[in-house]
């Protein structure tokens, strides 16, 4: 087929109906759009195990570093509930095409990036522009496929939603050992362009309404970037600075939860709120939100959790860290074709239960970690974690999403998925905060049993000493570097100790997210919709 006729098919294509488009061309399209959403998960972690490598590179120290990571997540947890709204101004295609081309601009500004400053500022304009893509192609699954296709859509979104974070690590560790921090970013330019090309040529579920512009709630929207925004730089700096105890965390937190209030009240008020709080009213979908809260909490803070261990216990490499996660990605992959197939003959909140129990029950073989483990020790566990996460995420969204009316969904469908995020966020803060209070805690402890009565401590105080002082130290240097060794040793075991106690209390949430499924109602799914119902 020559290049006009190919663009003659595409715009064809473009301006049929979803319910008129062949399966083929639906697929193709929803395809497109994954691979959007895909680097925008991807990058939320990808930077994860490479920013000691990107605060060298730029002069930055630690504090500045952090703000890498910590702007992207700010910027995307404002733009994601705004995606509902802003679709139907500019139409799915249009506001993912500009999305896209965003997100693929900022990306080689970043890989251009000269201070950190500049790494900062545009790090977190790749996470405005870049994160609309994340809810819309939830909302286009629905579009696009009914009946068992949907299941497997939404089987499709679910994974790509929990695997994309999960492979951040290891592929960000690979590209920084194999090439340079700079490919984090400059990866990201081929499926950008791609994406920004395709979608507007594949994809057309809707048609744009400028005229939501007028009449719009501005003030809601302000609220609500206020709002998230605070409470976002609350939960990602409140453990480094011990929370209430700083100003500007104390300051941050009130006026997030002044703000919170203000776009609660604003959102049921308003006749056309920029998020669908109503839809709370509705069961299933306040009870799948609390389930995304409960899934983000478990994916974004073992993704923390683990990488932590291997680099300040173990001393790994951030290729290792990556190379030893990875086959949560890899059982989580395999499990796609079996929930598929189960999905079509099981009630899907039987599924979701066997998800949900099945990642507490990997928490539970996380909990007796030692110093020592390694790729082979949590191999068992996360291989647990990667196929719980396919059955836990998938059958929430089309339980949550799947029988909400086309008018709702896209506003909804933000809601949703900022649950997930604000989950991820609150765990992470959490699990900081536990390692650090614990970990002193577990320290003391150990540190009561280390006295003169300890016959294990004085052989190697001892032998420690011997060794240094045959080494040409004099004997104060050597007790000097003994107790170090001591000292080290002790928080290694406090600081393991810790982790432990961490995946309990993620093992607890996961228990009262089992006990809770039965409270779903089973739904049939709505028809799919016709081109103008959204």
């Amino acid at each position: 087929m020559t290049a006009a006729g190919l663009t003659r098919s595409s715009r064809a294509v473009a301006d049929t109906p979803p319910g008129q488009m062949s399966t083929a061309a639906k697929v193709l399209a929803f395809g497109t759009m994954c691979v959007g959403m895909f680097i925008a998960l991807l990058d939320i972690q990808i930077v994860s195990a490479s920013l000691r490598d990107i605060g060298g590179a730029l002069s930055a120290g630690a504090d500045e570093t952090v703000w890498v990571q910590t702007s992207y997540l700010i910027a995307e947890i404002i733009v994601i509930p705004l995606s509902g709204w802003l679709s139907r101004v500019m139409s799915t295609r249009w506001l993912f095409a500009a999305s896209a081309a965003g997100f693929t601009v900022t990306s080689l500004l970043c890989g251009m990036a000269w201070d950190i400053q500049s790494m900062i500022a545009f790090r977190a304009l790749q996470g405005f522009l870049g994160g609309s893509m994340i809810p819309m192609v939830f909302t286009t699954a629905f579009a696009f496929f009914s009946g068992p296709q949907r299941v497997i859509a939404a089987a499709t979104v679910g994974a790509l939603a929990s695997l994309a974070p999960t492979l951040g690590p290891t592929v960000g560790g690979w590209i920084t050992d194999h090439f340079s921090w700079h490919w984090l970013f400059f990866i990201n330019l081929v499926p950008g362009i791609f994406v920004t090309v395709a979608v507007p040529l594949l994809v057309k579920v809707d048609r744009p309404n400028w005229s939501l512009l007028r009449g719009a709630d501005y003030l809601g929207m302000g609220l609500m970037a206020v709002f998230l925004g605070c409470l976002e730089y609350t939960l990602e700096e409140g453990p480094r600075w011990d929370w209430f105890g700083d100003n500007v965390i104390l300051a941050t937190a009130w006026i997030s939860g002044l703000a919170g209030a203000a776009f609660i009240w604003r959102s049921l008020t308003h006749a056309n709120p920029v998020v669908d709080l109503r839809a709370l009213k509705e069961r299933n979908f306040a009870l799948g939100c609390f389930f995304s809260f409960v899934t983000g909490i478990g994916i974004f803070a073992t993704i923390y959790l683990t990488p932590l261990f291997l680099g300040r216990v173990r001393g790994f490499s951030a290729l290792d860290i990556g190379l030893a996660v990875f086959s949560t990605g890899v059982f989580q992959m395999a499990s796609i074709p079996l929930y598929a197939f189960l999905a079509n003959r099981v009630d899907l909140r039987w599924l979701m239960m066997f998800g949900l129990a099945m990642f507490g029950i990997s928490m539970w073989y996380f909990a007796p970690i030692t110093h020592d483990w390694g790729s082979a020790e949590l191999l068992l566990p996360q291989a647990l974690r990667g196929m719980a996460q396919q059955f836990a995420v998938a059958p929430t969204v089309t339980l949550t999403l799947g029988s909400l009316p086309p008018e709702r969904l896209r506003l909804a469908s933000g809601l949703f998925n900022l649950m997930r995020n604000l989950g991820g966020a609150i765990g992470i803060a959490a699990c900081a905060t536990v390692l650090n209070d614990r970990g002193n805690m577990h320290f003391l402890r150990e540190a009561e049993h280390l006295n003169i009565r300890n016959e294990a401590m004085g052989n190697l105080l001892q032998s420690v000493s011997e060794r240094f002082m045959a080494a040409g130290h004099d004997a104060l240097d050597a007790q000097t570097a003994a107790l170090r060794q001591l000292w080290g040793l002790a928080w290694r075991e406090a600081q393991t100790q810790t982790f432990g106690d961490i995946y309990l209390l993620i093992l607890v949430c996961f228990g009262i997210a089992t006990a809770m499924v039965p409270l779903m109602r089973k739904v049939a799914a709505p028809k799919a919709p016709s081109a103008d119902a959204h």
